[in-house]
């Protein structure tokens, strides 16, 4: 048996600082300052290398750049998630250093690496670059001056100890005064200090989304302090609480996070109509009241998404028959719906965090529209209009785009439309041609996060007693109006033009006005359902429209003239 090689003299020294002469290591220490003294007292004569040997193998090739941009005696540290990800093993794109000059540094090394600027806060001295070499991911580089007079001040005000471990980008020293690499072995999250949390009580909101990240417990003593703090989130502004809140839904375990945070007792103040869906009992095939409901859809939607993925786990997405049948059924379209939910909606936010957004508010109004029929059925009659309302309401208070805040209010208030075509599905009543063109007119792409809602909708409805008949119904719906999306588009959704507004005011002699545009949707409704061809066709149509002959029986007459 051959033994193994020993260790290397530098493997052994990780985390030391060396002198070398000749390449020669002749002393060994924690600190620059002792091994130079030591150096000295052996070699007076003879001038040292002084080098440390990293702890981590931090391996991130943008590094190399910033170190060549900054002066030799600026003292730069990357600080926060990528120290962090590093001893987890992991690569980051979202890099934080701490700097004296942060937004003048910024500002030098946009301009060195041609990526964008923009100044965060300037009284914190804090500034961003964006760097995105075309082909590749983007990189997010935030500097921020010293919050405080040391290096050692400045991470023990951060917010937890996993995020309080700096790196000396020139050396690779790590520089951990509050033990956070014992914290990150240990799975662990860990607030800097009893005021930690209260100093800044966004940080319950960033635990919580951490913890769900990163797979980490919250230690005992963090969950008190932040639950103390909880009262003192109304004092966050908007766009942070936004901030936070998107990146929770947009991260992995939105529903863990969202359970976490109504235990807290946050919603009162973050997110307020979810509270009152704890409680609200729903008919069959409901499983759930309307909370537990909502956190699962989140649950479901999560994972449909992850069945979905371009890059996908084919194990995982098998994981059980309904997703097997997902797959099997809707798998084929994984590219385009990846492309589609990785979006950005803004600079920040990406698409996905809109639709789980829409998914957490999808029943926001159920509690005010409960009714129960006198054979104990309970209804919730105009909940999906009504409700976009007040999600669009809360998506503007929270200071989303108005694109997001269409989007969401489009989501919600057509969330039911495809539990309808499933049901005339189910009864062996396929989705007609005018259906589907109706569904895209109102919706435009929109229809693909109404159709993924929807999916996670019925799973988080039915549970593990979903039936494959209807399961399979839901998925033949879906699959017809992804078909008719991406692969027909000129069939169902934008059919070509026979006509337009000009033939038709010159055939029948008619003035500008909306009869018009209702004419030719008329037309373009009959055209995808196949009975209607030729601009003959459509004209026969518009006069027949204007003598009241608009429903689809007239239709056969109309074919006859064609």
């Amino acid at each position: 048996m051959s033994q193994a090689e020993p260790p290397s003299p530098e493997s052994i020294l990780t985390g030391r600082w060396v002198a070398l002469i000749r390449g020669k290591i002749i002393a060994q220490g924690t600190s620059r300052e002792q091994v130079i003294m030591i150096a000295r007292n052996i070699r007076n004569k003879e001038e040292a290398e002084i080098r440390y040997i990293p702890e981590l193998p931090v391996s991130i090739p943008l590094l190399e750049k910033i170190r060549e941009i900054i002066s030799a005696d600026q003292p730069v540290y990357l600080v926060g998630g990528a120290v962090r990800d590093a001893v987890l093993g992991q690569s980051s794109h979202d890099l934080d250093f701490a700097c004296k000059n942060g937004i003048q540094l910024a500002r030098k090394v946009a301009n060195e690496l041609s990526a964008a600027f923009f100044i965060l806060d300037e009284s914190f001295d804090t500034a961003r670059v964006i760097f995105q070499p075309e082909g590749e991911e983007r990189t997010i580089l935030d500097f921020a001056g010293f919050r405080g007079p040391s290096l050692n001040e400045d991470l023990a005000g951060r917010d937890f100890t996993i995020n309080a471990v700096a790196m000396d980008i020139k050396t690779g020293e790590i520089i951990d005064p509050l033990d956070g690499i014992r914290d990150i072995r240990a799975r662990r999250i860990k607030a800097c200090s009893q005021d930690s949390i209260l100093a800044d009580p966004i940080r319950i909101l960033r635990a919580v989304r951490l913890a769900a990240g990163l797979g980490f417990s919250i230690e005992p003593e963090t969950r008190k302090l932040m639950k103390n703090s909880v009262s003192f989130l109304g004092n966050i502004s908007a766009e942070r609480l936004r901030d936070e809140i998107f990146k929770i839904l947009e991260g992995p375990k939105p529903d863990v996070s969202m359970r976490a945070l109504e235990i807290l007792g946050t919603f009162n103040i973050i997110l307020p109509e979810l509270v009152d869906l704890k409680n609200i009992t729903q008919s069959a095939p409901h499983v759930h009241d309307v909370w537990e409901h909502t956190a699962s859809t989140l649950k479901h939607l999560e994972a449909i998404l992850n069945a979905l993925a371009p890059k996908y786990d084919e194990k995982t997405a098998n994981s059980d028959l309904m997703n097997g049948l997902l797959v099997l059924r809707l798998g084929r379209y994984r590219e385009q719906l990846g492309e589609y939910i990785a979006r950005q909606a803004t600079v920040d936010r990406s698409h996905r965090a809109t639709l789980f957004f829409a998914a957490l508010y999808h029943d926001i109004l159920k509690p005010q529209t409960r009714t129960v029929e006198e054979n104990g059925r309970v209804r919730f009659l105009g909940h999906d209009q009504q409700g976009a309302i007040i999600a669009a309401q809360r998506a503007k208070e929270l200071r989303l785009s108005n694109h997001e805040i269409d989007t969401i209010k489009q989501i919600i208030q057509y969330h039911m439309r495809i539990h309808g075509y499933a049901n005339r599905q189910k009864e062996g009543k396929p989705i007609s041609p005018r259906a589907i063109y109706r569904f895209f007119r109102d919706n435009g792409e929109t229809g693909l996060d109404l159709i993924l809602l929807a999916l996670a909708d019925v799973r988080g409805t039915w549970e593990q007693t979903l039936n494959p008949d209807y399961w399979t119904a839901v998925l033949d719906v879906c699959r017809t109006l992804l078909e008719a999306w991406f692969e027909k588009p000129d069939k169902f959704v934008r059919p070509p033009m026979l006509v337009n507004g000009n033939d038709i005011m010159e055939a029948l002699s008619l003035n500008p006005g909306p009869e018009i545009g209702k004419i030719l949707e008329g037309i373009r409704e009959f055209q995808v359902a196949g009975a209607i061809k030729t601009r003959e066709g459509a004209l026969v149509f518009a006069r027949g429209w204007l003598s009241g002959h608009r429903e689809p029986e007239k239709i056969q007459k109309i074919q006859r003239i064609k």
